[in-house]
């Protein structure tokens, strides 16, 4: 067998980068054990997963977490933080659910006069994928990219209450509920719950004044192949043009359209 030259990996015998940075690969390593089933992960499973010895492992998550690529939960859990969320906005952008969904989102948009949103649910946070915006909206400051907390939005709440209730309880766990947030927000997870029940319901999610005073917004979800969903949209809307009862009406039957649409050309991709 020949020997692996200086060049070569010795595992694999295939050329190895010189310019390889171990600090940063190792890094890596551990933001790509996160996805859609991993959300958290203690100090030790990161090691098992990674190879990573302990001491290595610790000063990765350190420094990780000084960035806000990671965060901490109150159990010691290790989850990703908003840095990692916000950092591939651009290619977020152009995915393919954002590409898919533009055409109807605009449409959506054009017809209502209203600002409309798509998003994801990466932890306890809902990920804006997609946003078209009314100019007299009180969130100016949300763009793609942007993260809010689920709990308080028409769509995370949507999208946590199709998680089963040991996954939602784990997704929730370290969630600060007397952070700042609108005047009717939920205080407690077990508040939360009942809302999240009254959704899987009726299949649609109301927020009113959650996220902030003077905003009010409606979500429905956009289905793949699976039968979790694999994204939301919404319509936002003051509460000065819009009563939750226009949410619940026609806005409520426009957004349902669109996010059929856009659930045709998912499963069709």
């Amino acid at each position: 067998m020949k020997a692996a030259t200086a060049d070569e990996s010795p595992e694999q015998g295939a050329p190895a980068n010189r310019y390889r940075i171990e600090a940063l690969a190792k890094g890596l390593d551990v933001l790509r054990l996160f996805d859609e089933t991993t959300t958290a992960l203690k100090l030790r499973e990161i090691c098992d997963r990674t190879g990573i010895p302990m001491p290595t492992a610790f000063r990765v998550v350190a420094t990780l977490e000084e960035g806000g690529f990671v965060e901490r939960l109150a159990d010691g859990a290790i989850r990703p933080g908003v840095a990692v969320l916000t950092l591939g906005s651009a290619a977020l952008r152009g995915s393919s659910l954002a590409q898919l969904s533009e055409q109807p989102l605009r449409h959506l948009a054009e017809a209502t006069g209203e600002t409309v949103n798509l998003g994801v649910l990466v932890g306890d946070r809902v990920l804006y994928l997609a946003r078209l915006r009314n100019s007299d909206l009180v969130t100016a400051n949300i763009q793609v990219g942007s993260t809010l907390p689920a709990p308080y939005t028409s769509m995370g709440k949507l999208l946590l209450a199709y998680l089963p209730d040991e996954e939602l309880r784990a997704t929730l766990a370290g969630h600060d509920f007397s952070g700042g947030a609108g005047p009717r927000a939920v205080r407690s997870v077990d508040e939360l719950a009942e809302r999240l029940a009254a959704i899987r319901d009726q299949g649609f999610a109301l927020q009113d004044e959650e996220v902030a005073a003077g905003l009010r917004s409606v979500s429905v979800p956009v289905f793949g192949r699976d039968a979790r969903p694999a994204a939301a949209v919404n319509i936002a809307v003051s509460t000065q043009r819009h009563t939750v009862d226009d949410l619940r009406g026609p806005l409520l039957e426009r957004l349902r359209r669109t996010a059929e649409d856009i659930s045709v050309r998912l499963r069709a991709a």
